[in-house]
């Protein structure tokens, strides 16, 4: 074989390789996670308000639901659902939130329910940028609280820690997925997630080159049984995966957020574990309040009356400014 061919050869081999992991390194579809399913069987969906819709920077519909105060406005709340999930899965908390005053604006975040293609996004940091065009359309009532839930948590830290801190005064993490080097992480978030892995390095490999043809290809897979997957998001293509977490440097990302944080898990949280939490909290130099609800597990933490206790103690300790 003369150096030419061994040239071509050596260049061929990472190319084929490449070619294989976005071929067939997908991610495999998961059992499916009763844990999970499970809690929202029956649920009371009534009183789910409208849908209402904001226009993204794309021209793209968003779609929100708006939950109104009872009584006097003492302020707002934005809440990001999790994983494959949309605003309707947080319709209790919502409600538990109005009836104590607050403003609550429940969103189907980009790629989830009726905003968009599910399971896709056009770019990385595209959900960054729905948030922002939200908030300038409909102006939260101040002082305004941003929560998220699992994944939504994650996402709530990258705004909390990132160049849009300023758009709420302060933000709630509701067993947040700080990323799979965290050492609050359980392999594969305890049974509800697949990640392809190959195709996963590959499509990293290929966005630090700048192409990003191939972003919408899906990574992860979600533990769904066949009813929800009618219904939810079933998987998340290469931006959505990236984008609805917080940054690959989470630790970098807690330190640098300025507004008051506060953080909130079940003590048997299936995906995550609670016990690490504060840990990594004190690890970033930060001293937000991190609370583990006994008897509280992952879904839970949004559907309990226990937690929404928690959750209305929480925001009006962060809205007073503590």
């Amino acid at each position: 074989m003369n150096l030419w061919s061994t040239l071509a050869l050596s260049a061929a081999i990472p190319l084929v390789l490449l070619g294989l992991a976005l071929t067939f390194g997908g991610p495999a579809r998961p059992a499916a996670m009763d844990s999970i399913a499970a809690p929202f069987r029956g649920l009371d969906m009534s009183g789910l308000p409208p849908p209402g819709t904001v226009r993204a920077r794309d021209g793209q519909t968003l779609v929100y639901r708006r939950y109104e105060p009872g009584t006097a406005v003492r302020g707002s709340v934005t809440l990001v659902h999790g994983s494959s999930a949309s605003s309707e899965s947080l319709h209790p908390m919502a409600q538990a939130l109005a009836a104590a005053g607050w403003q609550v604006w429940a969103l189907d975040m980009r790629g989830h329910g009726g905003s968009g293609t599910r399971g896709q996004i056009g770019h990385v940091d595209q959900l960054d940028e729905d948030l922002a065009d939200f908030v300038a359309a409909v102006q939260p009532a101040a002082p305004a609280t941003l929560a998220g839930f699992s994944s939504g948590g994650g996402f709530v830290l990258r705004i909390a820690g990132g160049p849009q801190q300023a758009l709420f005064q302060s933000y709630l993490l509701l067993s947040p997925f700080l990323g799979q080097d965290a050492s609050t992480h359980r392999p594969d978030s305890g049974g509800w997630v697949k990640v392809g892995v190959p195709r996963l390095v590959a499509l990293s490999l290929l966005d630090r080159l700048g192409v990003r043809a191939f972003h919408h290809l899906p990574v992860t897979r979600f533990a769904l049984d066949e009813a929800a997957r009618a219904r939810l998001t079933e998987a998340y293509d290469y931006a959505l995966s990236t984008n609805f977490r917080p940054p690959a440097d989470h630790q970098a990302t807690m330190r640098a957020a300025q507004r008051p944080v506060a953080l909130l898990v079940g003590a048997n949280d299936e995906a995550f574990r609670p016990e690490r939490y504060a840990d990594e909290v004190a690890q970033a130099g930060q001293r937000w309040p991190v609370r583990v609800l006994p008897g509280l597990g992952h879904i839970a933490l949004t559907l309990d009356a226990t937690a929404h206790a928690a959750t209305i103690e929480a925001l009006a300790a962060l809205q007073a400014g503590g």
